[in-house]
């Protein structure tokens, strides 16, 4: 046995003296169950309650962390679940109000992927005086700006998850900036091949054999989920797309710092200061930051410790841990009162969408990852005036004219759902950024 040391060795002794960081999970999907999995695992941190819209899933991820029989405890009220967190147990509930309003509960973490969901569950954590962590970047870029203002308001703790790529790039952009280098470009290594059109019903069988499911396997593979992450980024930072849709080029960590350079430094770049991709082998499942030294001597150093030949650096986090991360980020938040990821309080970067088949006036969208739309990266100023459509409101859209495969869907071409609490909020947010999204077709 070795002695705790650092931030372990601070979450025991906050635990010895408070009790442990109780977590309220909202979803219990692939995501989820990892979480509910790792806290099993950790000393000073539990899930102490599950939210779903049936039982089965928190039942059946409860049973894979390897409690007995018993362990979940249904409970349809905050004060059964707070009751049930008393005994030791994992309350489920189906109501994420309840979840949000239990006394016992000190943090919500939202692994729903829904931009909807995501949206009505960080507005009733904060309601109740609860930090919320956000593990789903698909509501981040669509209004967690506004969801963030909010939650400082109420004197909480709005932020993304650790372990996700965009934090984990984060921690590589701080890095280099406490150092005073010059961030050049910050990103990921995309994971999987990229194919525009993928669509679920080809990925059947992959995701059963990852455990996943196949419109969320292809969120992936179709790209949607990098230009998400980016404008994550970017929303973060203000580091920007250097060209719509980024350029993800293919790079190996040994080239990075080459590749994804200026043209001044014989990169791709434009300019300093902006977020992309790679493609291919080596740098995935990693995060990297460009970096540039402001001094010869520095640069020197860098290439004599074997970090590459310079000017401009390649910084790389290996890998990310995704959901098995993410109670670090709620701890951090009950123990500190700080997040890992919190947007800018101004507008920076856009995920729009844009069609992966022709589409045809009076179809509703479905949701992403599935046969109409991907996402695609953007300025805010660039989004703004092609008037494109966010891909968190996609859902439910309504397309009013033909869109043919490749183009953007735009304000003018879809609309979305108002009877949606993300779209609402959306607008409310457009409307303080100072332009109207309101098109031809619809009524002042």
């Amino acid at each position: 046995m070795i002695d705790r040391v650092g931030f372990a060795a601070e979450l025991s002794a906050y635990a010895e003296a408070n009790g442990p960081v109780t977590i309220g999970l909202a979803g219990a999907g692939q995501m989820g169950t990892d979480i509910v999995v790792q806290t099993a695992l950790m000393v000073g941190c539990r899930v102490g309650a599950i939210a779903a819209h049936s039982p089965r899933r928190p039942m059946e991820a409860i049973a894979i962390a390897g409690y007995d029989a018993g362990h979940g405890v249904q409970a349809n009220s905050p004060d059964r679940i707070d009751a049930a967190i008393e005994m030791g147990r994992i309350a489920v509930t189906t109501d994420i109000e309840h979840l949000c309003a239990a006394g016992r509960v000190d943090v919500i973490v939202d692994a729903t992927g829904s931009p909807e969901i995501g949206t009505q569950l960080a507005l009733a954590a904060i309601r109740n005086g609860k930090h919320i962590v956000m593990l789903n970047v698909e509501a981040d870029i669509t209004v967690g700006r506004m969801l963030a203002r909010k939650a400082k308001e109420a004197g909480v703790v709005y932020t993304g998850s650790a372990g996700d790529e965009p934090a984990s790039t984060l921690e590589l952009i701080s890095f280099a900036q406490t150092l005073g280098m010059e961030v050049i470009a910050a990103g990921k290594g995309k994971n999987n091949p990229l194919r525009h059109d993928a669509v679920p019903q080809e990925y059947e069988e992959e995701a059963r054999r990852r455990d996943m499911n196949a419109r969320m396997l292809v969120e992936f593979i179709d790209g949607s989920k990098t230009m998400v992450e980016m404008t994550a980024i970017a929303n973060c930072t203000g580091l920007v797309p250097d060209v719509p849709g980024m350029h993800g080029p293919e790079a190996t960590t040994e080239t990075l710092g080459q590749v994804l350079a200026t043209h001044e430094d014989g990169g791709i770049l434009s300019k300093s200061g902006c977020v992309d991709f790679t493609i291919g082998k080596g740098v995935a499942p990693g995060v990297f930051c460009i970096v540039k030294p402001r001094h010869p001597r520095a640069i020197e150093r860098m290439a004599d410790l074997k970090v590459g030949p310079g000017p401009c650096f390649g910084l790389v986090r290996p890998f990310h841990l995704t959901s098995l991360e993410t109670p670090l980020s709620a701890i951090r938040a009950v123990m500190r009162g700080e997040p890992d990821m919190v947007p800018l309080d101004r507008p920076v970067a856009e995920c729009g969408a844009v069609a992966k088949r022709d589409l045809e006036a009076g179809e509703t969208l479905g949701k992403i990852g599935e046969t109409q739309y991907r996402g695609f990266a953007m300025t805010w100023e660039d989004g703004r005036d092609r008037r494109a459509l966010p891909l968190g409101l996609g859902e439910h859209s309504r397309v009013l004219k033909p869109v043919r495969k490749g183009e953007l869907l735009t304000r003018d071409n879809c609309q979305p759902d108002r009877s949606l609490t993300v779209t609402r909020m959306r607008d409310e947010l457009d409307r303080a950024d100072g332009w109207t999204t309101q098109a031809a077709h619809e009524p002042a």
